[in-house]
């Protein structure tokens, strides 16, 4: 990461000191809300990315910027410590890569042995749960579902029917096993997919996935629309 994105990162830490301060037994003024909202949304995002902070040194380095102080770490202390730290961070997803590796293809070994269970050329697993009568949407379609993600430890990490709002997005936007499944697909049908880690995030993962994760998606094609 280069001075200017390090130095940006300290800064927005900074900034963020002042929201995490709001009083959270009073949000009744807008200012307290939005405050609450953006800091929120910020805790949320450090989670996600498996950030671990020191609470303590992390507030009083917020009063010091709040109050116009001088920072009590040089730039080269600065860099040295964000470097250490995406260092650990890469290291700790590298590690839970290989680990999702390896027991994703455990799980799909022990899965595709089920008789309902049907495969691909590719690697994706299928099983129809309901039957369409629509019809088949293209890659170039958009597409109206209701889904529930999981890992395979059972671990749900999205859900429309949580949200209680279907998703719509075009088909070929989305994960290859997502693209490749949903072709497969009736509209009306309920399918079960569970999608090897190269058709779904990869090794790289994304936030709250670890690289190379099996993911597990019961999906429902309610609509599908051709793009115009």
């Amino acid at each position: 990461m280069n001075t200017k994105k390090i130095v940006f990162f300290i800064m927005t830490l900074f900034f963020m000191g002042s929201l995490f301060s709001c009083n959270k037994s009073d949000l009744s003024s807008n200012k307290a809300k939005y405050s609450y909202a953006i800091g929120y949304q910020f805790g949320n995002n450090i989670k996600r990315e498996g950030v671990e902070l020191d609470k303590s040194a992390f507030m009083a380095a917020m009063e010091d910027a709040l109050k116009g102080k001088k920072s009590a770490l040089t730039m080269d202390e600065v860099k040295k410590a964000m470097t250490e730290m995406y260092k650990n961070l890469h290291a700790g997803r590298k590690g839970d890569a290989e680990k999702s590796a390896k027991e994703g293809l455990a799980y799909l070994e022990k899965n595709k042995k089920k008789k309902e269970v049907h495969i691909t050329p590719s690697g994706l697993q299928y099983e129809i749960l309901k039957k369409g009568k629509g019809k088949r949407p293209k890659a170039t379609d958009i597409v109206k579902v209701h889904y529930k993600g999981t890992l395979i430890n059972g671990k749900e990490f999205d859900s429309s029917y949580k949200r209680n709002r279907p998703a719509e997005f075009p088909l070929n936007r989305v994960i290859p096993g997502w693209t490749e499944g949903l072709q497969l697909m009736n509209k009306g049908a309920k399918y079960r997919f569970t999608i090897p880690g190269d058709l779904a995030y990869g090794p790289r993962g994304t936030s709250g996935i670890p690289g190379n994760s099996v993911l597990i998606f019961e999906v429902e094609l309610l609509d599908i629309k051709s793009k115009k």
